[in-house]
């Protein structure tokens, strides 16, 4: 199986923050950058290290 990945910029609010959890619930593995290293890690945690990159 192949694992789609999508590099999201803007993660930590807003319209960046919702696509994360968009593709994360389709399944893709998301890289997550952002300026609130505090809400990256919060994305981390809630979705697995297998699964999001910040």
């Amino acid at each position: 199986m192949t694992t789609k990945t999508a590099w999201i910029t803007g993660a930590t609010s807003g319209f960046g923050a919702a696509t994360v959890e968009r593709f994360v619930s389709e399944g893709w593995r998301v890289i997550a950058s952002g300026r609130r290293a505090d809400r990256l890690q919060k994305l981390v945690d809630a979705h697995g290290a297998d699964r999001v990159h910040a």
